[in-house]
């Protein structure tokens, strides 16, 4: 018998939605400080280049400018060598286009743009690195000097196998890490098999496409110490990163996490040291938010790949073998997904003779970051490509072999240890039974292609703390570290709700500073529900126990025979009998001879993972004429574990979904052979509009995890992933011919269509 919940399971309105849609709420950008200065950037017009000179005279003219500030003005901690550990503005070299070589200081932002205007730099042109094959050559001139990019910090807080894979291989030059994974023997394999298919797909570089641009506000306080405002997913690695690059305690660091007006793992941490090296150069509040332009320079999107794949089969649907070969760019410094996507690749079904070997590889463009599922999508695109022509070489049903080879609990991953339990299986069923599959030949017969294909994410674990307060109106409090990016506290409302039978409208939830806040990871990765959201279970069951101690005492009842219910504390089975939270607090408030205050506290440290996976379904209509793709009907069906709120899942659902559309057939950005990139405005990236979007049906298949609140696992990673293979996927049913770049224009669709 289903168990029957007061609160959660339940659709429930955002706690963040009444300020952001009346346009109340406050953002970084908005906010104001007494002698606040504005920064302002000067990019490099080359890709690679030795910074000669920097002449500032005329813009230290402008009235209202106060400084024009490099790498070596900066008040931070050197390595032994002089280099500067903030690589966001470049050291003696430029290192890509837009790369920002000086900061202009101003009192306002108009004084700061034009003393940019007459800043002069002299630039000595360096060889530039963009061809992914050419860097990683043996004999390929050095990058970069060993700087570390975001995404070597931020792999972990991800994904838990983010830093698996590594070998003992000599890499050339600019191969900053490489993986190797393999099993069983791959000639043998593949000499067992009755088809073989052999691809290689490549994708652009992808933004994130959120609204706020990157922003932060660094204030001096007393005693040296800095508080920052920013628009950040990770607070606390915030404050560690910027307290290690300026040199400082980590007390001397305060991090303020504003409202995100978007981040999709681009908002970890990016421009927070460098702002907060300012301010204490200046001893100045000074407040820095990029340009659209930039942040598609300057950012940290997701990188470009390519990726080489052979799989083979037996007709009767058997895979014999894997051999996949991966490129990712880490840009000019080091760190990307590579391991992520080796381990997916490789990882949604059943290979008993593999190899996924793969190079992280260092180029002329801005390093890399995460972007919601990093990897993923790349890898997903590849072996549902590879999955998708084999099931047509052998006339298999692309579903049925799918379900034949998924893996299921107990089946060994790629890195050597096994799948919990999975809902990948359970995820096929449910699709195979959707109205879209099921008329897919009457679909294909008017004209449209139909693609189905898999996508998949391991979990990212981070230890977690929570407390909940029980304040003197009976309400409680709930005080969290985490940042909420998509309605996450709205769901730990819920959660504490649940455990004292109230209203998740009387449970408050706060994300405090790095001051006063409990600990909690970075927000990314699918894990914040999973891993915070046992904290708050666990702190709001600890203050139901402190509310039956106080509440026995007063009703001469035993704790045992308490139950909370409706906002009461009452004795089972006498409905009349009780005593409200509100008194409840009082009585723990109590000037003289209170109990005590109630504070539940609770903390998480899961070390087991919770997999979510994804089964999308997309329907294209291909122009002939014009070799315009329009998705005219999309299926998402995804393992969420347990809905905790099935509105906020389902959004988040309908925004993976929408992204992964993006990527699959509008974003993207191309680098030339000299390192400039074709897309520097929203006039030129292309994201997609409403009207590019169909109607998404969403199917929830709720396969509960092991340790997560209420059987509940991370849901923001599954659906941004399987878009783009299968809409390439649907392309190829629709026009009879594959398409394997990404994105796929227009052009290439043209010219792919048999004549």
């Amino acid at each position: 018998m289903a168990t029957t919940y007061k609160s959660i399971g339940k659709r429930v309105k955002r706690l963040d939605s009444p300020p952001k849609l009346t346009g109340h709420e406050k953002f970084t950008g908005d906010l104001r400080f007494p002698g606040m200065l504005r920064a302002r950037l000067i990019g490099s017009d080359y890709a690679h280049a030795r910074i000669v000179s920097v002449n500032a005279e005329e813009a230290l003219q402008v009235p209202g400018v106060v400084a024009v500030l490099t790498s070596k003005d900066l008040p931070v901690a050197r390595a032994e060598n002089g280099a500067s550990p903030i690589s966001i503005l470049a050291d003696g070299e430029a290192l890509y286009v837009g790369h920002p070589v000086a900061v202009a200081l101003a009192e306002t932002d108009q004084a700061a743009r034009d003393a940019v205007d007459l800043i002069t730099v002299d630039y000595e042109e360096l060889d530039v690195l963009i061809d992914l094959e050419a860097a990683a050559a043996e004999d390929a001139p050095k990058v970069s000097l060993g700087v570390a990019g975001a995404f070597a910090d931020e792999a972990e807080m991800h994904n838990a196998d983010a830093a698996v894979g590594g070998t003992d291989e000599d890499l050339p030059p600019n191969v900053s890490s490489s993986i190797n994974f393999q099993r069983g023997d791959l000639e043998k394999g593949f000499s067992e098999a009755d088809e073989i298919v052999e691809l290689e797909i490549s994708s652009d570089v992808v933004h994130q496409g959120y609204i706020e641009p990157q922003v932060a506000l660094a204030v001096p306080e007393q005693f040296g110490r800095i508080t920052l405002y920013t628009s950040t997913q990770a607070a606390f690695h915030g404050r560690q990163k910027t307290a290690e690059s300026l040199g400082v305690d980590l007390d001397d660091i305060k991090v303020v996490p504003m409202p995100v007006g978007g981040g999709f793992g681009g908002k970890f941490v990016l421009i927070e040291p460098l702002v907060a090296a300012l301010a204490k150069a200046v001893n100045r509040p000074v407040l820095l938010q990029f340009t659209r332009e930039e942040d598609l320079l300057t950012g940290n999107p997701a990188p470009d790949c390519k990726i080489q794949i052979k799989l083979g089969a037996r007709h009767d649907g058997t895979i014999t073998a894997l051999d996949a070969f991966l490129l990712f760019d880490s840009g000019a410094a080091s760190g990307s997904p590579l391991s992520i996507g080796g381990m997916l690749l490789g990882g949604y079904y059943r290979f008993q003779n593999f190899r996924v070997h793969g190079f992280e590889v260092q180029t002329h463009r801005p390093s890399f970051g995460s972007y919601r599922a990093p990897g993923a999508q790349q890898a997903s695109f590849a072996i549902e490509s590879a999955m998708d022509e084999l099931a047509r070489k052998l006339d298999l049903d692309p579903l049925e072999f799918r379900l034949q080879n998924c893996v299921v609990e107990g089946d060994e991953r790629p890195n050597g240890g096994v799948w919990p339990r999975i809902g990948l299986m359970e995820t096929l069923e449910a699709v195979r039974e959707h109205p879209l599959w099921k008329e897919r030949e009457q679909r294909r017969a008017e004209g449209s292609g139909i693609g189905i294909a898999v996508g998949g994410w391991p979990g990212g674990l981070e230890p977690a703390t929570a407390a909940c307060r029980l304040d003197a109106d009976g309400k409680l409090t709930v005080m969290l570290g985490s940042v909420d990016l998509n309605g996450t506290n709205t769901s730990f409302a819920q959660v504490a709700a649940e455990s004292l039978g109230i209203s998740p409208e009387d449970v408050r939830v706060r994300t405090a500073d790095t001051d006063s806040a409990p600990y909690a990871g970075g927000t990314g990765g699918s894990k914040i529900t999973y891993t915070v959201g046992v904290a708050v279970k666990k702190a709001a069951d600890d203050a139901v126990e402190q509310i039956k101690q106080i509440a026995a005492q007063q009703l001469e009842a035993s704790v045992e025979d308490l139950e909370l219910v409706d906002g009461f504390v009452r004795v089972k089975g006498v409905p009349d009998s009780g005593i409200s939270l509100k008194d409840v607090a009082g009585l723990g408030m109590r000037t003289a001879g209170g109990f005590g205050p109630v504070l539940g506290r609770g903390a998480s440290a899961i070390s087991n993972i919770a997999p979510g996976f994804a089964v999308h379904l997309a329907e294209v209509k291909v122009d002939e004429l014009t070799g315009e793709v329009k998705v005219v009907n999309y299926v998402a069906a995804q393992d969420v574990g347990f809905a905790i709120n099935p509105a906020a899942v389902e959004g988040q659902i309908h925004g993976g979904a929408a992204q992964g559309i993006g990527w699959a057939l509008y974003e993207g950005i191309h680098y030339n052979e000299d390192g400039s990139p074709d897309a520097s405005s929203l006039l030129d990236y292309t994201l997609p509009r409403a009207n590019m979007i169909p109607p998404i049906d969403v199917v929830l298949v709720e396969v509960a995890s092991a340790e997560g609140p209420y059987g509940a696992k991370g849901v923001g990673e599954p659906p941004a992933i399987p878009g783009p293979a299968a809409i390439g996927n649907a392309i190829r049913d629709a026009i009879g011919a594959r398409i394997t770049d990404l994105p796929i224009r227009p052009s290439a669709v043209l010219e792919a269509i048999p004549e």
